[in-house]
């Protein structure tokens, strides 16, 4: 889906597709690297990390591993909930692998704080986070991502994973939703 499908939905472009692949490549050249001759797991979670894993991976020379994680914190909603749920776990043993987790977005940091103490617990030899978006702004835990996309505003985005509602994921660049779309929600 492009965004003039979604006319009137969007506020702005954030990100450009070219602009996504582009930096995915990258992030693959330093993966690759930092795992040469390691086998490595990466471990999306579910749904918004689809696009951003897939990508990823087949940018990937070497070959990896790929196991699938669901956890929510959100609803159907655009904040946080702060209550933490597994809806789908690992089907692989973490112990001794090095493990990559591969995110969409890092807004609050709650989630994903809870998810690494979560995978730590389980024994791996490694444990990094990959991340297509972070909002700096929206912090309220610090995550040591070692492999980052793009910074953006703390704006609700949707795209290439990202969701509103279970739609827009399809979209191929990130954009600002417009408020008229959720505008029947509390967004203080």
């Amino acid at each position: 889906m492009e965004p003039r499908d979604i006319d009137g939905d969007l506020t702005e472009i954030l990100i450009e597709e070219a602009e996504i692949r582009s930096r995915l490549a990258e992030m693959s050249r330093q993966i690759e690297a930092d795992y040469a001759g390691k086998d490595l797991l990466l471990v999306g979670v579910l749904k918004g990390a689809v696009m951003v894993m897939a990508d990823l991976a087949r940018e990937l020379v070497h070959p990896v591993t790929m196991d699938w994680m669901a956890v929510s914190s959100y609803g159907s909603g655009t904040q946080s909930s702060g209550v933490v749920r597994i809806l789908k776990d690992l089907d692989t043993d973490l112990h001794g692998r090095h493990v990559l987790i591969v995110e969409d977005i890092i807004d609050s940091g709650l989630t994903l704080s809870w998810l690494m103490a979560n995978l730590k617990s389980r024994g791996p030899a490694s444990l990094e986070i990959c991340a297509l978006l972070r909002k700096p702004d929206a912090a309220r835990v610090e995550i040591d991502v070692k492999y980052l996309g793009f910074d953006i505003p703390n704006q609700f985005v949707v795209g290439y994973g990202l969701d509103y509602a279970e739609k827009y994921r399809n979209l191929r660049s990130v954009g600002v939703l417009a408020p008229h779309v959720y505008s029947g929600e509390n967004n203080a």
